[in-house]
């Protein structure tokens, strides 16, 4: 058959649109978060617009948020992720045992644009959440007023859930014990203070129903297997908004953290990754994560930018934050794996 001039043009066009079309995808970029509501928001609010925008795409994993899992990648060399959701406490415990890389802020965003403690040497910020209290006022008649109330067994009778972690319910612990939210962290690292913190959750621990996960909480509460629970606030606003849930959220007392990502050590595409960090770190497009899931923005200048209607629901708005404790991630970077040690044996007491 005779070939065309025309012809010609039309097959290497076609031919250049399928190249571009695989082109368009050859670059994959995975990411490791802790899965539920949030990873679904972060899907909707930054990696769907990030994929459509750059022709990377992103391949999802879950884990819960044990870095120890990252840590084994990283031994043995294998590594297939490129970023990995890391809570503040393991921040500066990853960057000090050499799991996870010091960040290069000049490809990201300039560091003073973020909230004090929100842009770590080996982790950047994603957004801010708060440790909250929650219950359901069909169950619990009487409504507890701070997070602290969950020692109160004499008030609210019952079976109440909690992280199985040490983090939050330490400082809790002292709280409830009448130290001050100023005083915590410097009781806290003392062993006098451990042990009285730990002698305060034992006056509560037969009563602990405990979860790993952040879908738990209002699992446990819809299930009616407790009747309250310390929570992530995000994910009992999303029940709340998108399951009709007819739950509470207690912010006094609150403890406010940052959900942070970082590049383990050894990650195979740590230039797909920086391009990652600089898009999501876009003040406009850090704050659309509140649209999906009520966690705050961690870039100063970006408030402005969070709709209208997620606002009021945040951690870091006015209103909530009148009595709550910022998480001291230098704290648990010194001295969490001392005390995870010690929070595990007395589970198993």
């Amino acid at each position: 058959m005779r070939i065309t001039k025309a012809r010609l043009f039309a097959f290497a066009a076609a031919t250049a649109f399928i190249t571009m079309g695989h082109a368009a995808f050859a670059d994959e970029l995975s990411i490791m978060a802790s899965g539920g509501a949030w990873q679904d928001a972060q899907r909707k609010a930054w990696f769907e617009p990030f994929s459509k925008e750059t022709g990377i795409k992103i391949v999802e994993q879950e884990y819960l948020g044990d870095l120890g899992k990252v840590k084994a990648m990283v031994d043995t060399g294998n590594v297939p992720i490129d970023l990995v959701t890391v809570e503040t406490a393991t921040v500066l415990q990853g960057c000090d045992a050499g799991i996870l890389e010091r960040l290069d802020y000049s490809k990201i965003a300039p560091r003073e644009k973020f909230i004090e403690g929100s842009a770590l040497d080996c982790g950047v910020g994603l957004d801010a959440y708060g440790d909250v209290l929650a219950y359901d006022p069909n169950v619990l008649k009487e409504a507890p007023t701070s997070v602290l109330d969950i020692f109160d067994t004499t008030k609210f009778p019952g079976k109440r859930a909690m992280r199985k972690f040490p983090a939050q319910n330490l400082e809790w612990a002292l709280m409830a014990d009448g130290v001050a939210p100023a005083e915590v962290y410097e009781v806290l690292a003392t062993p006098e203070g451990v042990d009285r913190a730990f002698k305060k959750l034992d006056t509560i621990k037969q009563d602990i129903v405990w979860w790993d996960a952040g879908a738990q909480p209002p699992q446990l509460l819809a299930s009616k297997e407790v009747v309250m629970t310390t929570a992530w606030n995000g994910r009992i606003q999303n029940a709340i908004d998108k399951d009709g849930a007819p739950f509470k959220i207690v912010w006094n007392n609150q403890i406010l953290e940052y959900d942070m990502i970082a590049i383990p050590k050894g990650a195979k595409n740590p230039e797909l990754a920086y391009k990652y960090l600089a898009y999501i770190s876009q003040p406009e497009i850090n704050a659309k994560l509140a649209s999906y899931i009520t966690y705050g923005p961690v870039r100063i200048d970006a408030a402005s930018f969070v709709a209208p209607d997620a606002l009021p629901k945040l951690p870091n708005a006015p209103d909530h934050m009148t009595a709550y404790l910022v998480a001291d991630t230098e704290f648990w970077g010194d001295y969490g794996e001392d005390l995870v040690k010690r929070f595990n044996a007395w589970l198993a007491q």
